[in-house]
């Protein structure tokens, strides 16, 4: 009878663990749909088209890819780009994101699904936040269990900062890159909890494909460093620690440096000297461990001062070599872009290409609210929850959403890192929250019903994960007094005596866990506050997926009483490029509007967004930043056959060339001494009205954004400055207008040919002077 009813329990025990694993399944499937639909208004409410500005460089790569194969890929030369310089591509770009979409190209392709190019590469950035989803379920899970992972998973699929660079559409290398990013951190975490040199080899190829789709990699190879640094310094060195570690460092150093954009910065850059050191620390601490194992402790001592003496020596050698290594360079070593990071003023300071990027500015508070909304109240709650147990993988994530939140205050772009972390530590907040409430009502709800035997069981039996790992820790504990106990007292104590002194701590933590229970009003009352947060933070997410995120920024809207007005000023410049230019023709514009003229219109620029040379940005800016005359000789020099411009004054749109001319002059002026910012300023000011400054007024870029502005409204009221333009009626002598968009948005001008200097016989006249003294008047040949 006994045997039958085991097997009873058994079989539902089995049967619950199954129908747990489907629920879980499915919720999984429903989240990653959730995850890709959300992003698909930008396909809905305009049109299925690449958004922003890299994308279509990106874009147009995978299209090479695609048409001319591999090979062709890794060795083109870009022409049609930084004119007369051009551009390696294979050696220049991150290759992870068009790899991946001209593989998912080829793959539907052979299954005879025949989708364009430009329609993988929409719908690229939404399939991978949903495996971006399920990569931070199995990180959360290993972490506090199954509850808290689709907790965040659910979080992270509508969180609005992921969004912003996941729409449909967004073909940016964010949109794979982050996925990498997380599924790299779950697979060290799984070889942290494991020790399987298997998942370890996985570690290290996931980031070898974190290098090759973003320039964020660094921040693996210098956080997992830190994580395992922090270990060693607090005692909890392992063989899975080493296990973990070990393996990254040289096979996804070994695999990065195959990344020709990459290539040997591997292990010469600063960025990479952490985990090396790091790399140096961990054998040193596994020797100690290994000696400590087979030693007595007399003969440790003197062991271990050897191999500290030895350790710190080859530390201190190894320092100096860095050092050495790097004391040449101006930057140590670092990027510019590291260093911004290190040092906020660093780029303001010495170099303000980076510093003019909007995305590199520190976000304001609201920014928070807006890219993580109600996560950021959850965050403290879940860090709390990390230490209660304190674990390795724990301690990775409070590492993880500490580092993640500074560098998220540095640059806007970070947010980004920020919103993965912020997920699981909310999601392990909930789970736990949750947790604590419905066992608070079953509790009480027990006690009601007269059944002290189940609220006894309540206060000691968890269900999830969490609770199995505090369980754990309290028999440790338990134990651990129970051992002081009996070493206080050497003298032989009776079972009786023992009894009594474990039954002592077991009360003393079931007290402490009664502690957690609360009344069944509050606990009623939280989970349904909880319920409209969460209901909050959905209507806010689908919000910003629908409105603040979706609109392509190739196509501009607005409302107003008469309803919804598209501005689609921008593709109807470039196809008049196109159709209306030779194919061998230069055009000259700000950097930002670089990718997409060589994209859209198919046309040699000068400079474009990768910003890789600043001298020659530099000289553009002082194109702009020159009067008239001296724009135009630039522009010869460079070949240059047409200037583009954005204008926003007409319809108010703020991102215009006119609120950019600032960083024009900076960025000149940083090349080339003779521009100077204070040249264009009023009393510090920059004005625009009357009252600017005579070298902003005959400013080639003032010149072509407000030519013929006067016939708009007979006032020249400029919508984006809020004031009457200083100057309405001027003629241009060395560019003539040859296109302007319906919407003034965009103005295009032709630079004017030089005049023939023509040389004729001069006939030889006398002349005399009204004073009669017979002397020759000569004639200027040049006039």
């Amino acid at each position: 009878m006994e045997v039958s009813e085991d097997q009873k329990k058994a079989a539902s025990k089995s049967l619950q663990s199954a129908f747990g694993s489907a629920i879980c399944f499915l919720t999984l499937l429903l989240i990653g749909v959730l995850a890709f639909s959300i992003r698909l208004f930008s396909v809905i409410k305009y049109e299925s088209v690449i958004h922003e500005f890299d994308p279509y460089f990106n874009y147009r790569v995978t299209q090479f890819l695609i048409k001319n194969g591999i090979y062709d890929f890794w060795n083109w030369f870009d022409d049609r780009t930084w004119y007369p310089l051009g551009r390696v591509i294979g050696g220049t770009v991150y290759p992870g994101l068009t790899l991946t979409a001209g593989s998912l190209w080829w793959f539907l392709n052979s299954l005879n699904i025949p989708l364009s190019v430009e329609t993988v590469c929409v719908f690229t950035a939404p399939i991978f936040s949903a495996n971006a989803s399920w990569a931070t379920y199995l990180m959360t899970k290993e972490v506090k269990g199954t509850g808290a992972g689709l907790a965040a998973a659910t979080f992270l699929a509508m969180v609005p900062s992921y969004i912003s660079r996941s729409v449909a559409g967004s073909y940016d290398n964010e949109a794979v890159a982050i996925f990498a990013l997380i599924f790299t951190f779950y697979l060290y975490i799984k070889t942290l909890n494991t020790g399987s040199l298997f998942y370890a080899t996985l570690n290290a190829l996931s980031y070898f494909y974190m290098v090759c789709s973003w320039g964020g990699y660094t921040f693996i190879i210098n956080l997992i460093p830190m994580h395992v640094l922090l270990c060693i310094a607090t005692g909890r060195y392992s063989s899975r620690l080493y296990v973990a570690y070990a393996p990254l460092v040289i096979l996804g150093t070994l695999l990065a440096a195959l990344v020709p954009v990459v290539g040997f910065n591997a292990v010469l850059t600063s960025e990479h000297f952490a985990s090396f050191l790091v790399f140096i620390i961990i054998h040193v601490a596994a020797l100690v461990s290994y000696v400590k194992g087979i030693l007595t402790p007399q003969k440790f001592k003197v062991a271990m001062t050897l191999v500290v003496t030895i350790g710190m020596a080859v530390c201190v050698t190894a320092v100096a070599v860095l050092v050495a290594a790097v004391a040449a360079s101006p930057t140590k070593g670092w990027s510019g872009r590291s260093l911004s990071l290190l040092d906020p003023t660093y780029a303001s300071k010495y170099i303000p290409i980076i510093a003019s990027v909007s995305e590199h500015q520190p976000p304001t508070w609201p920014s928070y609210f807006m890219d993580i909304n109600v996560l950021a109240f959850l965050v403290p709650a879940g860090i709390i929850a990390c230490f209660l147990p304190l674990s390795d993988a724990s301690s990775f994530m409070i590492l993880y959403i500490v580092t993640s939140a500074y560098f998220s205050g540095v640059m806007v772009r970070l947010m980004l890192v920020l919103a993965p972390a912020a997920c699981i530590m909310s999601g392990i907040a909930i789970s736990e929250i949750f947790h604590v409430l419905t066992r608070s009502i079953k509790f009480e709800k027990n006690k009601s019903s007269g059944n002290p035997s189940s609220a006894g069981d309540i206060t000691t039996v968890g269900n999830s994960i969490t609770q199995s790992n505090k369980r754990k820790s309290e028999k440790q504990s338990e134990d651990h007094n129970l051992k002081e106990i009996s070493y206080q007292r050497p003298s032989k104590k009776s079972k009786r005596k023992e009894k009594e002194n474990s039954e002592t701590v077991l009360r003393r933590f079931k007290k402490e866990k009664r502690l957690l229970v609360l009344p069944l009003e509050v606990s009623i009352i939280s989970v349904v506050l909880i319920v409209l947060l969460g209901g909050f933070y959905v209507r806010h997410c689908v919000w910003a997926a629908a409105e603040a995120y979706s609109a392509p920024s190739i196509v501009l809207t607005s409302r107003s009483q008469d309803g919804m007005h598209v501005f689609d000023d921008f593709r109807e410049a470039y196809s008049w490029l196109s159709h209306n230019t030779d194919n061998e023709d230069k055009i000259a514009s700000w950097w930002d509007y670089g990718y997409q003229t060589t994209a859209m219109a198919n046309r040699t620029v000068i400079v474009d967004n990768n910003t890789w040379n600043n001298t020659h940005i530099a000289t553009v800016g002082t194109a702009m930043s020159s009067p008239e005359k001296e724009a135009w000789t630039i522009f010869q020099s460079l070949d240059v056959k047409y200037v583009l411009v954005v204008f926003g004054g007409l319809i108010g749109y703020p991102s215009d060339d006119i609120n950019k001319f600032l960083w024009m002059v900076r960025i000149g002026g940083g090349v080339f001494p003779h521009i100077k910012e204070a040249d264009y300023l009023r009393d510090g000011q920059y004005r625009i009205d009357s009252q600017a400054t005579p070298t902003m007024l005959n400013s080639l870029m003032y010149k072509l954004s407000y030519y013929r502005f006067i016939e708009t409204d007979g006032k020249g009221i400029d919508r984006v400055r809020g004031t009457e333009i200083g100057k309405k009626y001027f003629k241009l002598t060395h560019f003539e207008e040859v296109f302007t968009t319906h919407h003034w948005m965009v103005r295009i001008y032709k630079l004017k040919s030089p005049k023939n200097r023509i040389r004729g016989k001069l006939k030889k006249a006398k002349s005399t002077n009204p004073t009669g003294n017979g002397r020759k008047t000569r004639v200027n040949p040049w006039h």
